[in-house]
């Protein structure tokens, strides 16, 4: 289980990486599996697939190289204010609305 809630990251925030082969990178979440507690991120964790050729459907074999999901502990939203990695905290605007902040600079990381 993820140690990090499954709310603070959601598809299209930018994230930095914190661990693994692709630590200090920075991308967008394309995908988010909360029930699994891991997120797909543009251009991060690449791995290799070995593909056969189906004819059929018309899939040419050999290597394909994508992106694989990524452990949510391991993510750090980016503030699109002050651009700086941080924690999230939640607030309630005036018209009820709940909204994720950054927890630097007190920006919204909800648009």
């Amino acid at each position: 289980m993820a140690t990090i809630a499954p709310r603070s990251v959601k598809r299209n925030d930018t994230v930095l990486v914190l661990a693994g082969k692709s630590k200090g990178r920075t991308g967008r979440v394309l995908r988010v599996f909360p029930a699994e507690g891991r997120a797909i991120v543009e251009g991060v964790n690449f791995v290799r697939k070995h593909t056969k050729a189906n004819p059929q459907k018309n899939i040419k074999g050999g290597i394909l190289e994508r992106e694989s999901p990524v452990d949510l502990s391991n993510l750090m939203p980016v503030c699109g204010e002050c651009g700086k990695p941080t924690r999230v905290g939640h607030k309630f605007l005036d018209d009820g609305k709940k909204v994720r902040v950054c927890r630097r600079c007190g920006g919204l990381l909800d648009k």
